[in-house]
């Protein structure tokens, strides 16, 4: 092996060893490591899906070993309403309170609830007004979060 190649293994390995966050990554369940994720939904007719997928992936790494955060904007945050359906006739407070439960945490944007005139006092409890939907991905990219966006 010359030494380039050895250089170029080093950096595969610690690259598999360390997460964008600079945090070693621990085993989880199933095959997978700890991880730190953030779901990015902005349309509420396919939130429905978004929090299945959601519900999955806590099956799959196990609730103690994943820090999952969903941002809602758009359209999207109409599923931090309380009451609200859509398209499909879904409904999502039981949903998000089971989520909330196993540790997920919700967010809506301020920006969307004053544009689209949505009323504070109906906003489910487990979500936590930010300024902007869009800079809390970025910020928690840049935090070391992975992205998904269902």
């Amino acid at each position: 092996m010359n030494k380039l190649t050895a250089i170029a293994a080093a950096a595969v390995i610690s690259t598999a060893l360390v997460g964008c966050g600079g945090q070693e990554l621990k085993p989880a369940k199933n095959g997978y490591n700890q991880q730190k994720v953030v779901y990015h939904v902005n349309n509420v007719n396919t939130a429905y899906g978004a929090l299945r997928n959601v519900k999955n992936h806590l099956n799959a790494l196990g609730d103690k070993n994943i820090e999952l955060i969903v941002v809602t904007h758009s359209s999207g945050a109409f599923a931090m309403v309380d009451g609200t359906k859509d398209k499909k006739g879904h409904t999502f407070d039981a949903t998000i309170q089971k989520l909330a439960n196993r540790g997920v945490k919700f967010t809506i944007c301020a920006n969307t609830i004053r544009g689209k005139k949505i009323n504070k006092n109906k906003i489910n409890l487990n979500a936590k007004v930010i300024p902007s939907g869009v800079a809390e991905v970025a910020h928690l990219q840049q935090k070391g979060y992975l992205y998904v966006k269902p």
